[in-house]
């Protein structure tokens, strides 16, 4: 404690700051298995980016036109986008979708009965 404190500059109080690599490195430390469950949870992932993943594309879609002319026009293309992310997920190409798609017909991972929970 006493060295900490002759780092400190006179009359300052409280904690001294840190660096973001030193926070990270603390973090890390402290929170090691919840980094690390990916590895002993199989059904947990390497990582939790996938619904900023989804999110993006309606973003970007967005972005490049300004915004979504209507309400209707919104929910369609996040009803499809949502489609196509979830046969992604499922091991299926999007072209297999969409072709499925047009012809009425499920995909073969939406005609089981089981549950996946």
């Amino acid at each position: 404690m006493a060295v900490l404190q002759s780092l400190r500059e006179a009359g300052k109080r409280g904690r001294l700051k840190r660096s973001k690599a030193r926070n990270l490195l603390e973090r890390l430390r402290n929170f090691e298995h919840d980094v690390l469950r990916f590895m002993d949870v199989e059904y947990v992932p390497f990582t939790h980016n996938q619904g900023e993943n989804d999110l993006r594309m309606t973003k970007v879609q967005q972005k490049i036109s300004g915004c979504f002319r209507s309400m209707a026009g919104a929910k369609i293309f996040c009803r499809v986008r949502s489609y196509l992310s979830t046969c992604r997920k499922q091991g299926m190409l999007a072209t297999e979708a969409l072709a499925l798609l047009f012809q009425g017909k499920n995909p073969a991972f939406m005609d089981t009965d089981e549950t996946l929970f």
